[in-house]
């Protein structure tokens, strides 16, 4: 069987029109559900403790998920479909929330709708690196330029649906959900079917032998401490604002900040990212990530200290996701590239998700907020070793 011809730059431009679709739906709805959930919780009359462990299925369902549905991707190579199927099983889950008010039937409902969603992203971004390989690998300039409509989506979906829930009421959030999930059906019905990547001549290396390579079991490393370092951001960074004194329109201004700088990284990487390689980018990236978060434990307060940790977003999150995925498109070859995404989503949003909401909440308890960001910072030196780990085995 011969090796199917590699898609180049030149790919046609629809398919990668309908994967930016899917980035926005699928962002949209993460942006309507994870600042929201917790408010409908609420509203159900559930404890802190209980909404603090609905929202941790979503890092619980990230450990092992993603790479059942990647692994079925990878053999079968039916992608576009098992997005469909995935889109479908968040759309039935999410119109589960209409019948569910007690506290176990609405955890069963959210870790069907979690379990269902994590196949949507390793699925998809396996897809579009196939759409942009090149003989350097992963274009960086196309690949930003779809990946940044997934950040457009989720603040176009956090402002427009803050609005909206605040003046029909939080009852309405499960209409919402089921709407926002039905888009992201409709974006996936539209993705161009394709088996090409199945087809090889020489089987794939076992992922456990690629895993035992120095250079890819660092960078894994570095990756589980740079995310880790910032789910004390998704995790406590409102709360903490809101202990500090600052206003809810502060809070949110201070995330919008965040989010449009990822926007203008993605947009603009083509012209600058080739200037680092991606190890390079790892080794920033986690200077960077230590900076900032000891910049929000020891001046919280001021409000243009935080202007600027929110801005280094774009280097923190937006480049540290780009370098992510080039470095999984050099590692696992296409047979396997689905589980290593997945590998990127566990290791990265799964176990450091787990490990930073359950430590983080640990740390506050007994020292405080600011002790948690300083922790943060911490993780962010672990990362840089690793990232230095990594470059030393493969620059």
């Amino acid at each position: 069987m011969s090796a199917p011809a590699t898609v180049t730059a030149a790919a046609p431009s629809r398919p990668l029109v309908r994967l930016g679709a899917l980035s926005f739906a699928y962002f949209a709805a993460i942006g309507l559900f994870n600042p929201y959930a917790p408010l409908w919780f609420q509203s159900l009359g559930f404890s802190t403790l209980l909404i603090g462990t609905l929202a941790s299925l979503q890092s619980w369902t990230r450990v092992l998920a993603p790479y059942a549905w990647s692994w079925w991707g990878d053999h079968g190579g039916r992608r576009v479909e098992l997005i469909r199927l995935a889109a479908l099983g968040a759309l039935l889950a999410a119109l589960g929330l209409f019948g569910v008010r007690a506290a176990v039937p609405v955890a069963l409902v959210v870790t069907l709708l979690f379990l269902a969603n994590s196949g949507v992203v390793p699925l998809y971004e396996a897809l579009l690196s196939q759409h942009l390989n090149t003989a350097r690998g992963i274009d960086p300039a196309r690949y930003g330029r779809v990946r940044m409509w997934g950040s457009v989506g989720f603040i176009v979906s956090v402002t427009g649906f803050g609005a909206l829930l605040e003046a029909a009421g939080i009852a309405v959030f499960p209409w919402f959900v089921a709407t926002m999930n039905a888009l992201l059906l409709a974006a996936a019905v539209r993705l161009p079917a394709t088996r090409s990547e199945v087809a090889h001549a020489e089987p794939a290396p076992p992922v456990m032998q690629l895993l035992r390579q120095p250079a890819v079991a660092w960078f894994f490393a570095s990756v589980f401490f740079t995310v880790l370092a910032h789910s004390s951001l998704y995790a406590f960074f409102s709360l903490y604002l809101v202990s500090l004194g600052y206003g809810k329109a502060a809070v949110g201004a201070f995330w919008a900040v965040s989010v449009v700088v990822e926007i203008a990284f993605f947009w603009f990487q083509g012209h600058f990212f080739h200037r680092l390689s991606p190890v390079g980018w790892l080794k920033l990236v986690a200077a960077v990530t230590t900076l900032r978060f000891a910049a929000v434990a020891a001046g919280g307060s001021v409000p243009a200290v935080l202007l600027l940790a929110q801005a280094a977003h774009a280097i923190s999150f937006a480049a540290h996701h780009a370098a992510c995925i080039s470095l999984v498109h050099r590692h696992f070859p296409e047979r396997l590239r689905g589980r290593g995404q997945a590998l990127y989503t566990t290791l990265g949003y799964g176990l450091s998700g787990v490990l930073g909401g359950v430590g983080g909440g640990w740390i506050i308890q007994h020292f405080g907020y600011a002790a948690v960001f300083w922790a943060a910072a911490g993780a962010g030196v672990l990362a840089w070793g690793c990232a230095h780990r990594a470059a030393d085995r493969h620059p």
